[in-house]
C-alpha cells in the first residue's frame, strides 16, 4: 500500500481537514503519481457539500491533478518514472463498450470518477487533494514540457469542458462565438476559442472584467444588463458557451443565437432552467449541454495548448487554505482558478 496525506470532507457541514489513508498497491497497468498541484473546481465544492446528494464521506476532492510518475506497474507501456503527467475527471471505465471504443469514455455507463466512486478493483476513489494517486495508465495524460505544471492543472477539467463543445460544434475561423460568464470555465473558453480562430464576444453582468477578457483574446465585450446592447446583439452568434453555474434566466441569451445557432450549457446546477420553446423554434435554434471530453480529446487539448502557449490564469494556495478558497469561490472571488501547491501538504 502507498500511504498518503490528504484533506477531506468528513460531512457536508464542517470544513475540510487532514485525512491520511492508503492508496492501493500498483496493479500491472497502474501508474503511481506524486501530485505536485491540484486545481480547485466548483464541482469539488458541490461534492464536499453534498449538493448532488450522493456524496460518501470521508471524501477527498480534486480532479485537476498534475505531477510526476513515481512508479509503474509491470505491464505499463505509456509512461515511465519521471514523466510529467495529469489526471482529470475519470480514472476508469469498462473499456469495451461502444463509447469506450469510440474514445468517449465520459459516456461509458460504467465510467468511474476520480473521487466519490467505487473503482473496478473495489477500492474507493479519492481525489487529488492528496500527495499521491494510483491510476490505470489509460487515464493518465502526458503533460507537454512547454506547459507549466501549476497553470496546466485546471485544463484537466475547465480546459476540456470548454474544448469539447468547441470541437463538437466545429468552432473555428468565421465562427461567431459568445461566452457567457468569465470565470474558471469562461476564461478558458475565450482563450481556446480565440486560438481556434473564432470571433469571441464575452457576455457578462458588468464590465468589471472587460480588460481581462481582451487580454485572453476576446474581440468584443457585452454587458448583459445593458438593454439596448442586448437588443442590438440579437441573432449575433453561431455558438454560445454558457458557463454560468447558478440558476439564471436564458431567454435573452437565446435571442442572441442566429438561425441554426446552438447554446451549450456548461455550468453545473441542480435547479431547472425555464426555456421558451418558441424562442428556439423561430430561428431553429438549439439548446444543448456538454460534459468533459474523452481521454483522446483531452490529450488533443493539452497538445493544442502547448502549441499555442495556453494555460489557465491561477491563484496558488496552500492546502490549509482550501476552506477559505471555497468561501471565496462561492462569492466568485477568484481570478480565475485556485490551484493547490501540494508541497504545502507533503
Amino acid at each position: 500500500m502507498h500511504p498518503v496525506k490528504a484533506y477531506a470532507a468528513y460531512d457536508a457541514e464542517t470544513p475540510l481537514r487532514r485525512y491520511d489513508f492508503d492508496r492501493r498497491e500498483l496493479g500491472p497497468k497502474d501508474v503511481l503519481i506524486d501530485i505536485r498541484y491540484c486545481g480547485v473546481c466548483h464541482s469539488d465544492l458541490h461534492f464536499a457539500k453534498n449538493d448532488l446528494e450522493d456524496s460518501v464521506y470521508p471524501l477527498v476532492p480534486g480532479h485537476e491533478i498534475v505531477g510526476e510518475v513515481a512508479a509503474v506497474g509491470a505491464n505499463v507501456t505509456r509512461h515511465k518514472a519521471g514523466d510529467r503527467v495529469g489526471v482529470g475527471v475519470m480514472v476508469n471505465s469498462c473499456g469495451h463498450c461502444h463509447e469506450c471504443k469510440a474514445g468517449e469514455e465520459q459516456f461509458c455507463r460504467d465510467s468511474i470518477g476520480t473521487y466519490n466512486a467505487d473503482d473496478r478493483d473495489g477500492t474507493r476513489t479519492q481525489g487529488g487533494y492528496s500527495t499521491r494517486v494510483v491510476v490505470d495508465e489509460h487515464f493518465v495524460l502526458k503533460i507537454p514540457d512547454a506547459l507549466p505544471l501549476d497553470a496546466i492543472a485546471p485544463l484537466l477539467c475547465a480546459g476540456i469542458t470548454t474544448w469539447s463543445p468547441l470541437k463538437t460544434w466545429n468552432a473555428g475561423p468565421g465562427t461567431r462565438l459568445g461566452v457567457i460568464g468569465l470565470g474558471g470555465l469562461g476564461h478558458m473558453a475565450v482563450k481556446l476559442g480565440a486560438a481556434l480562430g473564432c470571433h469571441v464576444t464575452v457576455v457578462s453582468t458588468s464590465d468589471r472584467k472587460k480588460a481581462d477578457a481582451e487580454r485572453f483574446g476576446a474581440h468584443d465585450f457585452l454587458v448583459s444588463t445593458d438593454v439596448a446592447a442586448m437588443k442590438a446583439s440579437r441573432e449575433r452568434f453561431d455558438l454560445i458557451l454558457n458557463t454560468v453555474s447558478s440558476p439564471h434566466e436564458i431567454d435573452k441569451q437565446l435571442r442572441m443565437l442566429a438561425r441554426d445557432g446552438t447554446m451549450v450549457m456548461l455550468g453545473l446546477t441542480n435547479d431547472p432552467v425555464p426555456v421558451d420553446i418558441l424562442r428556439l423554434m423561430d430561428r431553429r435554434r438549439r439548446l444543448a449541454s456538454s460534459p468533459i471530453g474523452g481521454i483522446r480529446e483531452t490529450q488533443e487539448m493539452l497538445d493544442f495548448c502547448a502549441k499555442h502557449a495556453i494555460a489557465a490564469d491561477i491563484e496558488t494556495i496552500r492546502m490549509d487554505e482550501i476552506n477559505q478558497a471555497y468561501e471565496r469561490m462561492q462569492k466568485s472571488d477568484v481570478r480565475y482558478r485556485f490551484v493547490i501547491d501540494m508541497a504545502s501538504l507533503a
